[in-house]
């Protein structure tokens, strides 16, 4: 526990105490710098955020900055700042502490990969390439929980065909808070057994989807709440995220594995990508880029990288099957077959790992 202001350390020892769990307590980050790397949790209270910030410290997994305030708007912004996980009050998020304390206690705790696909531009591809990551990621076996964090990007529920599913939806899960149940989540959400044209669809892929019919702003509190029981759940949550900041997409860069920037082969497009990159740059530090391609000129996806200073992690190509199955409903990357399920074929295994533990630095970017 890094902090400097006594009442709210009373606080958390009080919680400690109760889940039984000893916490090492440091009043500055010259002191804290020997236990950031080593242990399994790190608390930095609100008071120390600044500090944190100015020292550079080494982003690293398991960072939970904790308050006092839960009527500042400005925590999530601070949290986002010293690379926090997450964002807990005291007393009110008493319970939720006292779990990831001892969740951290216990050790081994597996974790999914969390990556975020974004758009450069308008009409990149990128719910499509999000669902059909999310797609193969059942056909290869994998635990799949994809998010829709864009409520005015049409759904993802038509991506998938879910939109008659049953299920919740975001306008009755942004009041989610704290620690809610993984298991509860996944059966309470629209899925569908039929998103893979082989065997391996039978496996569920759950949706957190927006509601065309009633959109709603999604809160930082709801996403953390989602997210983090999604990652205990499945091997990997792939986030759709809206092109605007937003402090729910803060969260999501936040618990980024890699996070996915999808443009066209165009110099228009690679402008507004840079503006793109420049914030999402600001939350999280593993970005890459898909191209997709040809473009009218012929510009060389590898060119707009080098432009842009991001990683290359892919081209996509031309799929006219693509948007004639999406508006029958059929989930891209279905049948595993073409330039886009070959794509996504690729970056599962590169951006996947299923041995993310809570406290190891080689989880964070």
């Amino acid at each position: 526990m890094l902090t400097a202001d006594s009442e709210l350390l009373d606080e958390v020892l009080r919680v400690s105490a109760a889940a039984s769990v000893p916490v090492e307590v440091a009043p500055d980050p010259g002191a804290a710098r020997r236990a950031w790397a080593d242990a399994p949790l790190v608390l930095v209270g609100d008071d120390a955020t600044a500090e944190v910030a100015s020292r550079t410290l080494p982003r690293r997994s398991g960072v939970v900055l904790v308050g006092r305030n839960p009527g500042d708007p400005d925590i999530w912004q601070r949290g986002v700042r010293v690379g926090a996980e997450d964002v807990v009050f005291v007393p009110d998020g008493d319970e939720w502490l006292a779990n990831r304390l001892a969740d951290a206690a216990e050790g081994d705790l597996r974790l999914a990969s969390v990556l975020c696909v974004i758009g450069g531009r308008g009409g990149a591809g990128a719910s499509t390439l999000a669902a059909a990551l999310a797609v193969t990621a059942v056909r290869a076996g994998l635990g799949c929980l994809l998010v829709d964090a864009d409520p005015l990007g049409g759904g993802l529920d038509l991506v998938l065909g879910y939109e008659g599913a049953d299920g919740l939806r975001w306008p009755q899960l942004v009041e989610a808070r704290g620690r809610i149940s993984s298991a509860a989540l996944h059966e309470a959400l629209p899925a569908g057994s039929g998103v893979a044209a082989s065997g391996a669809g039978r496996q569920r892929l759950p949706l957190v989807s927006c509601d065309r019919a009633e959109p709603v702003e999604l809160p930082a509190e709801g996403m953390a709440a989602v997210l983090d029981a999604g990652r205990r759940g499945a091997d990997l949550v792939v986030v759709d995220l809206a092109r605007h900041r937003t402090p729910a997409g803060d969260v999501a860069l936040g618990r980024a594995t890699a996070t996915l920037l999808v443009i066209p082969a165009e110099v228009r497009a690679a402008a507004a990508a840079g503006q793109v990159a420049q914030w999402v740059g600001a939350a999280t530090t593993d970005i890459r880029l898909v191209v997709r391609g040809p473009g009218p000129t012929g510009l060389r996806a590898d060119t707009i990288a080098a432009s842009l200073g991001l990683p290359l992690a892919g081209e996509m190509r031309a799929d006219p099957d693509v948007g004639a199955a999406l508006d029958r409903g059929i989930a891209p990357a279905r049948s595993g077959r073409g330039p886009l399920a070959a794509l996504c074929q690729q970056l599962i295994p590169a951006l996947v790992s299923r041995s993310a533990v809570v406290g190891r630095p080689d989880r964070m970017p």
